[in-house]
């Protein structure tokens, strides 16, 4: 018989996810999985009550999209995927230059993406003067790697909020001042005061350890929900305390390793910037690369394809949960529909070319974007997830595998979380 019951939440129950047979239902063991993720529309329900019994009885509807830009985007066609050789070997001879040439087809395309991401930034902060009234001198943060997208933000965002504004930079570790992405947020800071030295940056050094987390990781098993492997904890878990901002910052901004000079602070910022959507639109991601060299260019875009069109599913209503549980709203100017159609229209072989090394080849569009922002040094930084540049990752293996290389053989981000040995 199927279950009578029906919930409406943006969140699911703690004790839903932590209660061992309701876990087990939610993960398979029984075939039913009580919550779910909800693609992205406008649904109704019709509620009446049988005659016989007095039961509710519902309906739900999803109601399609009657804009025909968004039916188009949903579908995500590119224009031009397979190049001629003639223009494969002119954009190759472009990509192994030294500089860009502002005349060339590659800048003027480059130009259109950095033109469309102007916008959206605008879009997502342009009520940001509401907090003008409340007297918040940092409406705004990102979620800050130091990596190529959460720099190309935080210069935009630079461009666009009022100088007056101080922007705070989030960054969270759990290896201290040795994370890869607390090495490359100090670098990435630097080099935001080089290109923007006017605007008063905040880095915020979120520092954790993960096995002092025990509530915390109950809440955010619960925020994740449906999604139920190790990968999906730790992105959230690194994203929650992001979110968060409780951390410390640097009291004399010259000297970031001087501890004696730290200070305890927390972000007030309400509007929180997030890079997600740059990797799937500008093949950013391994497996990207792995496609590319298996089935060449229509390959790889049936792959983008598929990561765009279950964004949604695996990413979105996770990241947005754990974010929004902290009191934050999550924006997202990668994702933004002019943004998407812009990167649609240019040539796949001109948004990315697989052929280069990591750090020249992925992403190369925005990689082009960063030099016309000045970002030199974040322009060709490899790719590195949260997870890993947090290191949560390699604090979780050891936890819940005995060791990083125990973790690989078992492809420990896949593997469903066991929420008995993992509170044992």
């Amino acid at each position: 018989m199927e279950d009578p019951r029906f919930l409406l939440s943006s969140v699911s129950p703690t004790s839903s996810r932590l209660q061992d047979s309701s876990f087990e239902v939610e993960n398979g063991s029984s075939g039913i999985k009580f919550w779910e993720e909800l693609s992205c529309g406008i649904y109704s329900m019709s509620v009446d009550v049988k005659k016989s019994d007095g039961s509710f009885h519902s309906e739900i509807k999803k109601h399609e999209w009657t804009n025909a830009m968004l039916k188009e985007l949903i579908e995500w066609e590119r224009v031009s995927i397979e190049p001629k050789p003639a223009e494969l070997n002119f954009s190759h001879s472009r990509t192994s230059s030294a500089e860009l040439d502002i005349n060339s087809s590659s800048s003027v395309l480059a130009q259109n993406v950095l033109t469309a991401l102007r916008e959206s930034m605008l879009r997502r902060i342009s009520l940001y003067n509401i907090y003008q009234a409340l007297k918040e001198t940092v409406p705004v943060a990102v979620l800050f790697s130091g990596g190529l997208d959460s720099m190309i933000i935080a210069a935009l965002l630079d461009q666009c909020l009022d100088p007056n504004y101080e922007i705070d930079l989030l960054n969270v570790s759990f290896d201290g001042e040795s994370a890869p992405d607390r090495i490359s947020a100090k670098i990435g800071l630097k080099e935001l005061r080089r290109v923007a030295p006017l605007r008063r940056w905040r880095l915020v050094h979120i520092d954790a350890d993960l096995s002092k987390l025990t509530w915390e990781t109950k809440r955010v098993l619960s925020l994740i929900n449906p999604a139920n492997t190790y990968m999906d904890l730790n992105i959230g878990i690194a994203l929650w305390l992001a979110a968060r901002g409780e951390g410390w910052i640097c009291k004399e901004s010259n000297n970031e390793t001087d501890e004696d000079k730290r200070v305890n602070y927390t972000s007030r910022a309400r509007i929180l910037l997030v890079g997600s959507g740059a990797d799937e639109q500008c093949a950013g991601y391994g497996r990207h690369k792995t496609k590319y060299r298996h089935d060449s260019w229509l390959g790889l875009h049936k792959e983008m394809k598929l990561d765009m069109q279950r964004i949604w599913k695996r990413n979105l209503g996770r990241d947005d949960r754990c974010i929004a549980d902290t009191g934050k709203e999550a924006r997202f100017p990668f994702l933004d529909e002019d943004i998407i159609r812009t990167l649609l229209d240019i040539p796949l072989w001109e948004v990315a070319d697989l052929d280069q090394p990591s750090g020249k080849g992925d992403k190369k569009i925005l990689r082009e974007v960063a030099h016309m922002l000045g970002l030199h040094n974040a322009a060709i930084l490899p790719k590195r997830a949260i997870q890993f540049g947090s290191r949560i990752a390699r604090e979780s293996n050891r936890k819940n595998f005995g060791s990083n290389r125990a973790a690989n053989q078992a492809s420990a981000g896949s593997v469903v979380i066991n929420v008995q040995s993992y509170f044992s």
